[in-house]
């Protein structure tokens, strides 16, 4: 029996249903978290933008955006909440041995909610009923408190990817637990820069992703191109940016984990001069089928010369690895994200170049449709980026010092599956219900829209969010809310 084959074997029954439902909540959350990161601050841009020039659309467009804000903001608290209770019931061999060191990550995390919370309703509040500078004074708060958060969880998961701050006593307990380290590790700089960044252009091609389909089916008022204008040059600014972080934080990974770039990288024996492989399938006697060979190419990538020694996976035990599925899963990730990312380099030029040479947005309806894919692949890309994460340090959940297999929870693995499929259905209506309130204020935004549009010399935008509101006519089938009533 080859060595992974018997690692398999021997796994707790309960390690996969524990594993998928782990994965499954995470991958469901992460697609909430761009907005719940960069939204606030993508808002602000555009409510400093109304302010600064008195534009009634900038503002009815921060307005919009500060209700989708608290929306995904909600959602996200539960979802995000399920996923703090389940390190506690699915992984309590790590939650009990190691809390103390790293569990002040998350301690930063639940504050961060708990503050956002408060921003957002302050800043929901205050729309017609502060003044525009108080009210916008007030929401710039809003962009640290998302930070903060993602501080929290990102210090957390680099603890895990380089754990320090610590020292074991004889029964390999940590003990004189140093909490500056534990959250400074040598991964938490890499990884919460990319982390940030991966979330501002996401957010900013999602939102614009938006009005660009508003493009593509007509809509050409100035509403659609400030929605779509704003959002896509704060994304394609941070693209480039991304990239090089991106390339910094691989980089890390080659000098701190190197097994896992191994597996990223599906690199089985320590050499030099090694080939780079887009895609490709690892199989456990190290060979590589499929995918397009780039000779010398990684050792270059890794250290600027194809002499740069790159570690194999096979420099340390099967047991200590991930197994060639696992590689395989991690590498096909890493390529996906880079492969997103590079495409989005070269929407961001386009769009860059069309504005430095003619001033103006490009026309062409081929970029509208890369930019209204931008978003559903910046999502992707993010998951593709946890997963060549996680998937890469196995067998570890904290790297060199305990595995999966020693931390997953001894309940048994039926009522595990249970629960799988119980949540399952609850994110099926949580994820329904988030889009159908959007949908329902999408049409309630139209609805508005058309009023506005049917009154001589107006236009759409002119209901601004710092004046009375236009009444609305009886009969037409809206019941207005309170902030609607003028």
């Amino acid at each position: 029996m080859h060595p992974s084959a018997h690692l398999l074997a021997s796994a707790p029954d309960q390690l996969l249903p524990a594993r998928e439902l782990m994965a499954f909540t995470l991958a469901s959350h992460i697609i909430l978290v761009p907005l719940g990161v960069a939204l606030p601050l993508i808002t602000l841009v555009m409510h400093y933008r109304g302010l600064r020039h008195n534009d009634a659309t900038a503002l009815l467009l921060a307005r919009r955006w500060s209700a989708v804000m608290a929306v995904q903001f909600a959602v996200g608290v539960v979802t995000g909440t399920v996923l703090s209770f389940e390190f506690g019931l699915l992984w309590p061999g790590m939650m009990g041995r190691w809390g103390d060191v790293f569990g002040i990550g998350f301690g930063v995390e639940a504050w961060a909610f708990f503050l956002e919370a408060v921003l957002i309703a302050i800043y929901l509040y205050g729309w017609r009923r502060l003044k525009p500078r108080t009210h916008f004074l007030l929401g710039l708060p809003l962009p640290a408190a998302a930070l903060l958060g993602a501080f929290g969880i990102l210090a957390a998961n680099s603890w895990m990817n380089t754990p320090r701050g610590f020292s074991l006593d004889a029964r390999g307990n940590p003990t004189d637990v140093n909490i500056w380290k534990a959250i400074f590790t040598p991964m938490f700089g890499p990884q919460y820069w990319h982390f940030v960044v991966a979330m501002l252009l996401t957010a900013g091609y999602m939102v614009a992703g938006v009005y660009a389909v508003g493009r593509l089916r007509g809509r050409r008022d100035r509403y659609h191109r400030l929605g779509f204008t704003v959002p896509f040059t704060i994304a394609a600014v941070a693209t480039p940016v991304q990239f090089v972080l991106g390339d910094s934080i691989a980089r890390s990974v080659f000098h701190k984990q190197p097994v896992k770039f191994a597996a990223m990288e599906v690199v089985w024996k320590t050499d030099t001069r090694v080939p780079e492989y887009l895609f490709g399938r690892l199989h456990s006697d190290g060979s590589v089928s499929g995918g397009i060979k780039i000779p010398l190419l990684d050792s270059f990538l890794a250290g600027f010369s194809p002499d740069t020694e790159v570690v194999g996976l096979t420099s340390v035990p099967p047991d200590q690895r991930p197994t060639a599925v696992q590689a395989t899963i991690a590498h096909w990730a890493f390529d996906i994200m880079v492969l997103i990312g590079s495409a989005l380099v070269l929407l961001a030029l386009w769009y860059g170049l069309v504005w430095l040479r003619h001033r103006r947005l490009p026309a062409s309806k081929w970029f509208y449709l890369g930019a209204a894919c931008a978003g559903p692949a910046s999502v992707v890309a993010v998951e593709c980026g946890w997963i060549a994460t996680e998937v890469g340090r196995q067998p570890w959940i904290v790297y060199q010092n305990m595995r999966v297999a020693e931390a997953v929870t001894a309940t048994h693995s039926s009522t595990l599956w249970t629960m799988f499929g119980l949540v399952i259905v609850v994110y099926l209506f949580i994820f329904g219900s988030l889009l159908a309130v959007l949908l329902k204020l999408r049409t309630r935004w139209r609805l508005a829209d058309a009023r506005s549009a049917g009154r001589p010399g107006d236009e759409p935008e002119a209901d601004g969010p710092y004046g009375p509101r236009a009444a609305v006519p009886a009969g037409d089938g809206v019941t207005p809310s309170r902030g609607d009533r003028p």
